[in-house]
């Protein structure tokens, strides 16, 4: 196991009607600004259950931050934060408004160009620069209620692009598991692939003796496999809500990650597809995923072999269990409602190519993935597998 520092200072407060808590949790005597993305929080009720739980604070609004939270419209909530003396963003919906949120934080102070937090992908170590914030979880999927990263897109030059560092933690997180039951399937559907993939990003890489680390993960996936397509059609079951959130908490807030390599090449990969096509996040996940493992074979073969017999109950030769366990992945997705292949979710994908490939030169990510050996290469492979 390699050293590791694990830092989480997130008050997680989780479980059903905890959203009457926030009076106690969101700073006195300060101006609030509640930032959120469509509509979808004033039909599940937890627009009102905020509004009256902050009744005696001092509270601006901001609204329309979109899937793949846009530069372009959380600059315009980071102006209302200078001009109006903010010193609290509450972000209410699911990754995508925490993500534009720990943008808001961090850029609000930023002496210089704020698109340099992206292009250069700035780290906040020091919490004091940024304007601390708190969430209400809407939509479980991507972790980000309990860690400090975040991806933003571009919309001017078409890129999805990631920040981060200890000093965008989020104060709190208030998780009611019960609001998913008003979210659409497909929503649901992605949630879960989502979370999957984040444990196999830290999980198929190569043997270690991180031996914990790996039954921690093993116990994610697990759990996503028994539950996922039942919380998809009965998310009014708490037992499967519960542990379907919690799931998805535990699958990206530093823990499993810690000791141990991780890969990143399918998210990173996968975010290109979304900037340029606004396919959903998750659906990128399940396109490009099984084809990195196809093109990185040999160097993945000993974790897809352990991940085949461990999690799927595969036998035969190492080789045979590895090739079947990406086989049992691709199900899974499919089973998910995934279409994984490009072709299935855009008409025309001639070029992604060596279009993903440029970017990434020019970027210089000539490197990626857990041995640095996923070069442009073998990123042009990959994604004209997935076609």
């Amino acid at each position: 196991m390699t050293n590791f520092e694990l830092y989480n200072p997130v008050n997680y407060i989780f479980g059903q009607g905890q959203i009457a808590k926030l009076a106690n949790l969101t700073p006195k005597n300060t101006k609030v600004l509640l930032a959120y993305g469509g509509g979808s929080i004033f039909k599940n009720g937890v627009y009102d259950q905020v509004k009256a739980a902050l009744a005696d604070f001092e509270l601006l609004e901001f609204g329309g931050i979109e899937p793949n939270p846009r530069y372009e419209t959380l600059m315009k909530a980071v102006e209302i934060i200078r001009k109006e003396n903010v010193g609290f963003v509450l972000a209410v919906g699911g990754g995508s408004v925490i993500d534009g949120v720990k943008f808001i934080s961090g850029a609000v102070n930023y002496p210089g160009d704020a698109i340099e937090i992206l292009k250069q992908r700035i780290l906040f170590k020091d919490p004091s620069v940024c304007i601390p914030f708190g969430t209400v979880l809407t939509l479980p999927a991507t972790g980000s209620e309990m860690n400090s990263g975040a991806v933003v897109t571009i919309e001017a030059t078409q890129e999805k692009l990631t920040l981060g560092g200890s000093g965008l933690f989020p104060k709190f997180s208030i998780v009611d598991p019960t609001v998913i039951v008003s979210l659409p399937k497909r929503q649901l559907q992605n949630g879960v692939v989502d979370a999957f993939t984040h444990v196999l990003e830290q999980y198929i890489t190569y043997s270690h003796d991180a031996l914990l680390q790996d039954r921690i993960a093993e116990s994610i996936l697990q759990t996503l496999i028994e539950i996922g397509p039942s919380v998809v059609e009965n998310p009014s079951d708490y037992k499967l809500a519960t542990n379907f959130v919690w799931s998805a908490t535990m699958a990206l807030n530093g823990l499993i990650q810690k000791g141990v390599p991780s890969d990143w090449a399918t998210h990173m990969i996968g975010h290109e597809l979304t900037a340029l096509y606004e396919i959903d996040h998750a659906r990128t996940l399940a396109i490009i995923g099984p084809n990195l493992y196809r093109v990185m074979f040999d160097t993945k073969k000993e974790k897809l072999a352990q991940y085949g017999q461990r999690i799927w109950g595969l036998t035969g030769t190492k080789e045979e269990i590895a090739l079947a366990a990406i086989e049992k992945t691709v199900e899974f997705y499919q089973t998910m409602g995934m279409k994984t292949r490009i072709s299935e979710n855009v008409e025309n994908s001639v070029g992604t190519a060596e279009l993903i490939v440029k970017r990434f030169e020019d970027r210089g990510w000539l490197a990626l993935g857990e041995r640095q050996n996923i070069t442009p290469e073998k990123v042009r492979e990959i994604v004209a597998l997935s076609y």
